[in-house]
């Protein structure tokens, strides 16, 4: 009901509220995707903006061959999913502190490459001319009903790979992985997996990006700041969880609209709340709510509950 709620929003708002929408679920799109790597694998990635560039990028590279604006957006989170795929045999073979450093140098490495080529803009920027074709009121609604279908997608893949067993074994790995892999955990191919998953979302996400503000520069869409938005709605949201970056994402949004245009405050003002939430709220908003209101909308995972006329408790799938 949501969703077709959603769906009906460039028919009955203003281009406003569909323009700061589409900014929103993408920001849901880089919140829920970063969780799944670190809140359910313990994969701590400060390059996800490989994939963010390489979409957006893919995109314009797309249109140049003569490929539909939107189709190309498509195929370029799918060409990012590719790109995972095909750098997970390097990466995944780090852990903790150097994983998280390879997959920094490996989105500079990238950023790189896409300076290097003028055919690309090189470091000025460039430009979906693709787009133009279209009236901006329906390039606007266009690119809304995409970004919502694939927040919908990823979300679904994302609540049913950890509504099945994967999730707890994926929980297993981010605890220990050593210990899961003794207990016949198969870590290497749900790394893999959510990996290649968490590539084709940010990919979508850089290419919606595009879509959007219709121009792009290698420094900005390649930038780390997108992994300091990502770290940010997470915790404030609720790490681990499937809502918390849900919840994240909408206060960051929040914060974003109302005090974007404070400068350098703004960016301390992030800073400063996101250390607050490290040392006073480190589970987040949404597991404060949980266990307040003892409320789980999309329960995922194992949990223990108490049964009927006995003190033990038991594992039971939710």
């Amino acid at each position: 009901m949501t969703a077709l709620a959603l769906f009906a929003v460039p028919q009955v708002l203003g281009a406003d509220v569909v323009q700061q929408l589409t900014g929103l679920l993408i920001l849901v799109i880089l919140a829920v995707m970063w969780n799944a790597l670190a809140g359910f694998a313990g994969l701590i990635s400060v390059g996800q903006q490989t994939f963010i560039g390489f979409g957006a990028y893919g995109t314009v590279l797309l249109t140049q061959h003569g490929v539909a604006p939107y189709l190309a957006v498509v195929l370029s989170a799918l060409g990012s999913a590719v790109l995972a795929a095909a750098l997970s045999p390097l990466v995944l073979r780090l852990r903790g502190g150097q994983f998280a450093v390879g997959s920094w140098v490996v989105a500079e490495a990238v950023a790189l490459l896409v300076m290097l080529d003028h055919g690309l803009g090189g470091g000025t920027g460039i430009s979906l001319q693709g787009l133009n074709a279209f009236a901006p009121e329906v390039r606007r609604a266009y690119t809304y009903w995409l970004t919502l279908a694939f927040t919908v997608i990823l979300l679904l893949l994302l609540f049913l790979l950890l509504r099945h067993r994967t999730g707890a074994a994926l929980q297993a790995i981010r605890d220990d992985q050593d210990a899961a892999a003794s207990l016949g955990v198969r870590v290497g191919p749900l790394k893999f997996l959510l990996y290649v998953l968490a590539g084709f979302g940010c990919g979508a996400a850089g290419a919606l990006t595009l879509a959007s503000t219709l121009f792009i520069q290698p420094q900005s869409i390649f930038g780390a700041q997108w992994t300091a938005y990502m770290i940010f709605m997470v915790l404030v949201g609720g790490i681990g969880t499937f809502e918390g970056p849900i919840v994240g994402a909408v206060v960051f949004f929040a914060v974003q609209y109302s005090f974007a245009d404070q400068g350098t405050w703004y960016l301390i003002g992030l800073g400063l709340t996101a250390v607050a939430f490290a040392l006073f709220l480190p589970r987040g908003v949404w597991n404060l709510v949980t266990e307040r209101l003892h409320l789980r909308l999309l329960p995922i995972g194992y949990h223990l509950r108490a049964q009927p006329g006995t003190r033990h408790t038991a594992p039971e799938e939710t």
